[in-house]
């Protein structure tokens, strides 16, 4: 994605099943879980840069012993950070008294983060300070072993506000009006519930206090918590929590729209947001890792027992395609296949476009994570130039030379590596007349391998503002001199706001929705603006299940194509020498290459809860009324 956006973010938890004593005989140290989370940590940074959280619990530690460990960091390098905070602890420790060094017993009893049950989190802020104090995990403390709270997630809810108030109504003063803030504290409102109703009950029945602990923690039910709780959540979600005494959840919301995978086997449980994460750290078959199904929360008792529970019936499954486009990384099986197809289905609009002329083309790619598509896209045009060296030599058989035959054969698409990004070079200067040349150098280009006569077509994942493509990328290509440029994006025109995690709240940055305004005027029918505003505001006070997407109207008088056309005007300059054209691929395309992540909204307003409508008609009245502000 050549536009940078803030986007998800990345949890990891693992629960060790066997003593400690174990890990140390089979794998050489009682540190099995620290090093695991590092690597489910790191391999997941992708997802999140803005900070990282790491939190521990030891099971059946004596009173007085600490057994909560938490650490977070909002550093440049976050994760490692993180791991370098909890390595200085634990040699300092293991300095300062030498007799920890063979013995597990006390290396859980003294040392910080050694433990059986761990979280962490890897987060990309999408609004707000990115402060500490914005970093997973939370903590909820209380002296009541069972009442301690520790939440970690990928999530954003549509309507903080009225979750907010339902604490207030509960009697609660939040800290904080944040998703985390209130998810955490309604959870924790009906454990505290949970743990007095079960402690009542112990009484009733002669036990003590210290007597009722253990039953409170073999009886506490997570489902039953997380029903109460969830009650009035719109939004995507995966969440994560562990309760002091040890046992744990994670939590997906009823579409499926924030992803979550899970393996277990007699040593572990461990849980992740991407499937090749957990097959790459403990080196496990792709059969062997399940995806947490939506609407339910996978929990794993103190005891180890792991089920997996309905916490709120599933809706129609709605998981973000942006995971299989973007997100998530390309070494997952099936995202990889899913990313070529996107490729290959997009190959006839670019043959269109370059009028089946294969032979003066240049394929390419940018940024990286569009060489996939790249090659799906690279292998559908061989095929296509196959068939047509196929349909001539069949034709032309009676009167081929072997020469003119060799000559034939030997033809192949040409493809280049173009664009490399200066990853050295940062826009440090404000002043915008500097600035913009400072953009224009982010990408070095290859020089020679484009000819005047040539078309060049370069395959992104998505196009979001294009700002950088045209600040940068366009300016960047056309210095190569192609007679063409052609920008593919292998999603499609993203045309609404996010609401569930990806930061892109705001309808005015959409280079999409800026193209429609403009063919609006050229057509005569901006008034279609002042009429989606009105309608908007007719719904402001309807409850969320009546709210219906209006803004859909400012794109109903236009095809696609002729959106991507504005796009390329409106993208292009006059300085360029090139002709520029961009193509999107067609939702129906999108579908068919990712069959199991039908989440389209940013691109067809299809929103997969009611919040989601809310949301999108704040962003066009914020827009129409000139406020810069987030719609949730």
């Amino acid at each position: 994605m050549s536009d940078s956006i803030k986007h998800e973010c990345g949890i990891a938890l693992l629960r060790l099943k066997k003593p400690l004593e174990f890990y140390k005989e089979k794998y050489g140290s009682a540190f099995y879980g620290i090093q695991k989370m590092y690597l489910l940590m790191e391999k997941q940074h992708n997802r999140g840069q803005d900070g990282a959280g790491f939190a521990s619990i030891k099971l059946d530690v004596a009173p007085g012993e600490r057994y909560i460990s938490r650490v977070r960091s909002n550093e440049t390098q976050a994760i490692q950070d993180v791991f370098a905070q909890i390595n200085g602890r634990i040699n300092e420790e293991m300095e300062l008294h030498p007799e920890y060094a063979d013995d597990v017993d006390l290396q859980k009893k003294n040392l910080p983060y050694v433990g059986e049950l761990f979280l962490g989190h890897v987060r990309y802020g999408t609004f707000g300070k990115n402060s500490i104090e914005s970093v997973h995990p939370f903590l909820r403390q209380n002296n009541w072993m069972h009442r301690n709270l520790i939440i970690a997630g990928n999530f954003n809810m549509t309507n903080v506000t009225e979750l907010f108030n339902s604490l207030v109504e509960l009697g609660q003063h939040p800290k904080e009006m944040t998703d985390t803030v209130t998810v955490m504290e309604k959870i924790g409102h009906f454990l505290d519930e949970e743990v007095t109703e079960l402690y009542q009950d112990c009484k009733n029945n002669g036990l003590s206090k210290r007597e009722a602990s253990p039953v409170i923690a073999e009886r506490l039910n997570v489902a039953k918590i997380l029903k109460k709780a969830s009650k009035g959540w719109d939004g995507g979600y995966a969440m994560a929590g562990l309760f002091g005494h040890g046992d744990a959840f994670v939590f997906r919301d009823p579409a499926g729209i924030r992803p979550a995978y899970y393996y277990e086997d007699e040593e572990i449980v461990v849980v992740a947001s991407e499937r090749p994460v957990i097959q790459t750290v403990f080196n496990v078959d792709f059969e062997k890792v399940q995806e947490l199904q939506p609407g339910k929360a996978l929990i794993i008792k103190k005891n180890g027992i792991l089920t997996e529970e309905e916490i709120i019936p599933a809706s129609i499954k709605k998981a973000c395609s942006f995971e299989r486009i973007y997100f998530s990384r390309g070494s997952d099986a099936e995202i990889y296949q899913e990313r070529k197809a996107l490729g290959k289905l997009v190959l006839p609009s670019v043959l269109s476009a370059i009028e089946n002329d294969t032979d003066n083309t240049v394929f390419s790619y940018i940024p990286n994570t569009a060489e996939t598509s790249f090659y799906g896209m690279v292998e559908a045009a061989q095929d296509f130039l196959n068939q047509r060296k196929n349909k001539f030599i069949l034709d032309n058989r009676k009167t081929l030379t072997k020469e003119k035959l060799e000559e034939i054969l030997s033809v192949k698409i040409r493809t280049e590596k173009i664009a490399i990004k200066d990853a050295k070079l940062r826009t440090f200067i404000t002043e915008d007349s500097s600035r913009d040349d400072l953009v224009a150098h982010v990408y070095d280009v290859t020089y020679g391998v484009i000819k005047s006569t040539d078309n060049l077509v370069i395959i992104d994942d998505s196009i979001v503002r294009g700002t950088t493509l045209k600040m940068s990328i366009l300016k960047m290509m056309d210095r190569l001199r192609p007679k063409r440029i052609v920008i593919v994006s292998s999603a499609p025109q993203i045309r609404y706001p996010d609401c569930y995690g990806i930061d892109m709240a705001k309808l005015e940055g959409l280079v999409a929705f800026k193209a429609a305004l403009e063919l609006l005027k050229e057509k005569n029918l901006y008034h279609i603006v002042d009429e989606v505003y009105k309608k908007c505001k007719a719904q402001e006070n309807m409850r969320d299940a009546e709210i219906r997407n209006v803004v859909t109207e400012i794109y109903k008088p236009f095809l696609p194509q002729e959106i991507s056309d504005k796009i390329a005007s409106m993208l292009s300059s006059k300085e360029l020498n090139a002709e520029v054209r961009i193509i999107f691929q067609s939702v129906e395309n999108l579908h068919l290459a990712c069959p199991k992540n039908l989440g389209d909204w940013y691109f067809t307003g299809d929103y997969p809860t009611a919040g989601g409508n809310r949301v999108v008609n704040k962003a066009f009245m914020n827009f129409y009324e000139g406020k810069d502000a987030r719609a949730y």
